[in-house]
């Protein structure tokens, strides 16, 4: 994943205020992210969490797998089950959610229970959880929070857009299975992409 180094001309992010209403609860490396010029971020990257709980995935974001910078992978925003937005990486830093897309992007994941906990086994490879509608209610708002903080933003892409690798399933080494499958089948995209003014990204 690339990390570019911070221009130390840009602006400290901590007193920005929240984008939708979500609140700001920073994982604990945060700061140790490198910042960026917002006019460099022209993308949204739509993930599920695939994970059963907010809880659930704040654990996993938590974790440091970076040890040459301290950091690990996460969204910049979560939202829950209840359509409740949380920030965890403040849009001006560069967070680690998508292989190869990091420095111009906005990470938002949605919790979804998706393929958990068996993720690469090739029998369990359906995502077959719904979004509830207070969960795209609350993407679409936080897109045009976005947009209004970040007026680059021009495109949207699914996580299974951008990261198309495959990799050896966990049940059958002869078998292959997508690394990344979010937001899946459930995802409403005709929806989204009707009301929150930016444009699918399928490279």
């Amino acid at each position: 994943m690339v990390h570019p180094h911070a221009t130390p001309t840009h602006a400290t992010p901590h007193a920005r205020a929240p984008v939708a209403g979500a609140r700001h609860e920073p994982v604990p490396y945060a700061s140790k992210l490198p910042l960026r010029d917002p006019a460099s971020i022209d993308l949204v990257v739509v993930h599920c969490t695939e994970t059963p709980t907010l809880a659930s995935a704040r654990e996993f974001g938590e974790r440091v797998i970076y040890p040459d910078s301290g950091t690990g992978a996460c969204g910049h925003f979560y939202i829950d089950r209840d359509g409740a937005p949380v920030c965890y990486v403040e849009p001006e830093r560069i967070a680690n959610h998508v292989r190869g897309w990091n420095p111009r992007s906005i990470g938002v994941e949605i919790v979804n229970t998706g393929r958990y906990p068996h993720w690469y086994d090739s029998r369990h490879q359906a995502m077959d959880e719904p979004y509830a509608e207070a969960q795209i209610d609350a993407l679409v708002a936080l897109i045009a929070g976005l947009r209004g903080r970040l007026p680059s933003l021009r495109y949207i892409a699914g996580h299974e857009d951008l990261d198309t690798a495959r990799v050896e399933a966990s049940d059958d080494p002869t078998q292959t299975v997508w690394r990344k499958r979010d937001p899946g089948p459930q995802f409403p995209w005709d929806r989204v992409l009707a009301i929150c003014g930016l444009a699918r990204l399928k490279p």
